[in-house]
């Protein structure tokens, strides 16, 4: 018995809340509402980075700018793709060397959202001037709020919240006007090669050949050499001991002839 009650209790809960929601989709379909979207003047922005590849490790990537900072990219997606020399390359394709320019594209469009909101419904009640509840076509209520300077329309009348009473037929339209700003940004990296390396110059080969030499034969010329008068020796030494000896055997002689 208590099961079967709590089915029907359950039966009970789920149809209320089926009916509710049936209410509040009636509810909203009498309010209209239509959005109309401006879009003003786009102011177009082009940056460029350029730079060179230091490093590629696994899916992270190290440039050198300009400017000689280094740039550390982390996490490079899978998908990022370098046109280079007209070739799709991903991050792991990549190779130290290669020079790569980054162009960013961002256009920034004001755009202006209005949303116009139009009600008719029959007034039950009202809690000027925040709050008046209708009865709408479907013979459901609703309450709505009153926005600050909200006039109602009462055949053909303009009024406000403080004019209205019980039985009244009125219909209302409220308009909001709300700036936006639409960023979109578009990234391009192209890329060239690493130049080639410079080709190997021929340059002459430098010989060296080593001649052995013997220091003995050279010594020998020098000895004679020393042992041998000079070329420039004068003979005045020689004839002045030759006159010497004259003299002294001259004297010797007178001497022994004198003592006989």
């Amino acid at each position: 018995m208590n099961s079967r009650n709590e089915r029907q209790g359950a039966w009970l809960v789920l149809a209320a809340g089926v009916i509710v929601s049936a209410l509040t989709l009636s509810a909203t379909a009498q309010v209209q509402t239509d959005t109309i979207t401006t879009s003003g003047q786009p102011t177009t922005e082009v940056k460029v980075n350029r730079g060179t590849v230091v490093l590629v490790d696994g899916n992270d990537l190290v440039v050198k700018a300009e400017d000689g900072h280094l740039v550390h990219f982390a996490n490079v997606p899978e998908s990022a793709r370098a046109t280079v020399d007209g070739q799709q390359l991903g991050i792991h394709d990549l190779k130290p060397g290669m020079t790569l320019e980054r162009t960013i594209t961002t256009t920034t469009t004001p755009q202006t959202i209005t949303t116009v909101k139009r009600v008719t419904g029959t007034v039950w009640s009202v809690n000027p001037p925040s709050s008046v509840i209708l009865t709408l076509e479907d013979g459901t209520n609703q309450q709505f709020k009153i926005p600050d300077g909200q006039k109602f329309n009462i055949d053909g009348q303009m009024t406000d919240a403080w004019g209205l009473r019980k039985g009244m037929k009125v219909s209302a339209t409220k308009v909001t006007e709300v700036p936006e700003t639409v960023v979109e940004q578009r990234k391009q990296v192209t890329g060239t090669m690493p130049p080639p390396p410079d080709p190997a110059v021929d340059l002459p080969l430098l010989v060296l050949v080593i001649i052995p030499t013997d220091v003995t034969p050279d010594s020998a010329p020098a000895e004679v050499a020393s042992a041998q008068l000079p070329h420039t020796g004068s003979q005045l030494p020689l004839i002045g001991i030759l006159g010497l000896l004259a003299l002294t055997t001259g004297l010797g002689l007178r001497a022994a002839r004198l003592l006989v």
